[in-house]
């Protein structure tokens, strides 16, 4: 598979969660489960040791980033799917994580700039060429509310020239600054090497369906690496699907795009629970799988997260309200066999 072809064509990338038991440790069965569902669903990557695996997972009194990872690369071994690590923290550890992602047959790490937060652009760069030197980056754009930093159209547009950056998830839930990174990527020269990414779960629909235009240089946001893809899977890939199809050759498009694209974002604030600074966003995503029984419980390594009052039943509000978002059916159809 030439995965750098498939990443520029576009996919649906979910991030992966921690299936955890009540005692709060690795339930393998049902985290092998979650990956054959996102294969089954035909999601085109999986993205883990990210933020919906839980940060814990670095700890070394939990010590899971490798068996995590190693698990989800049995499941992924021989298919034709993208296999993207998180990597983390300074320089020294970003490092660390890179050599077991790529040690563990990882394409790509996903590249978090959260651990320098006041670092000056030059130090960030320098920062992802060493990281760079051992794995792909696919670069991550993260929201400051939830631990990410403002990063200026000058880091993007260095970011862009760094020879091995791939892909970036543009996530930081603000219009500006998502400009900033597409027009870094256009005027760089290298629009057609490096994959655009949304993780904008406020704009999903709409960001894939733009056309950006800077210069001579037209570019598209071609896939998503979302958490919100991390449930509902299938009709993620259906929407891609529909999405390509729909902006192939300039067709006018559908009004109706953009209700769909605010039945997602309503959908989305259910789960990732911005009223409440994001504090349920993990549990949430748990609580939509659990329902579906793909996890036993929405339990996180750390007991202080859980959904948030009334996050229960905005759940269940979005899912009667938009019932056409959701795959139960799929899911229920091959339960059995991703458990066995």
């Amino acid at each position: 598979m030439d995965w750098r072809e498939t990443l520029r064509r576009g996919c649906v990338i979910p991030a992966h969660p921690l299936a955890l038991t009540a005692a709060r440790k690795l339930d393998e069965r049902r985290q092998r489960a979650l990956t054959r569902y996102y294969l089954a669903a035909g999601a085109g990557g999986v993205a883990v040791g990210v933020h919906t695996t839980h940060f814990e997972i670095r700890r070394p009194e939990v010590g899971l980033y490798r068996p995590v990872l190693e698990l989800a690369m049995e499941e992924l071994r021989g298919k034709n799917v993208i296999a993207v690590a998180g990597v983390v923290g300074p320089s020294a550890q970003a490092v660390r994580e890179a050599e077991t992602a790529a040690a563990c047959g990882y394409h790509a790490g996903l590249l978090s700039m959260s651990a320098l937060k006041d670092a000056p652009v030059p130090e960030l760069l320098a920062h992802v060429r060493a990281v760079t030197k051992v794995i792909p980056v696919f670069g991550f754009y993260l929201q400051p509310s939830v631990g990410g930093r403002i990063l200026p159209y000058e880091f993007w547009r260095g970011f862009a020239e760094i020879e091995n950056v791939v892909a970036i998830k543009i996530a930081p839930f603000n219009r500006y600054q998502t400009l900033d990174v597409v027009r870094a990527v256009a005027e760089s020269g290298r629009a057609g090497e490096i994959a655009l990414y949304t993780g904008n779960d406020d704009n999903i629909v709409a960001d894939l369906l733009t056309t950006w235009h800077f210069g001579d240089a037209k570019l598209r946001i071609v896939g998503g690496l979302l958490g919100h893809w991390a449930v509902w899977t299938r009709r993620a890939v259906e929407l891609l699907e529909r999405i390509r199809e729909d902006t192939r050759d300039n067709k006018p498009l559908d009004p109706g795009w953009l209700t769909l694209n605010a039945q997602i974002t309503d959908a989305n604030a259910a789960f990732f629970d911005p009223a409440n600074d994001f504090h349920g966003c993990i549990a949430g995503i748990h609580e939509v799988l659990r329902r579906q029984g793909l996890l036993a419980g929405r339990w996180c390594l750390n007991p202080a997260e859980d959904l948030s009052p009334g996050q229960s039943e905005e759940i269940s509000r979005v899912w009667r309200a938009y019932p056409h978002l959701n795959d139960d059916e799929f899911v229920a159809g091959h339960l059995a066999e991703w458990l066995r």
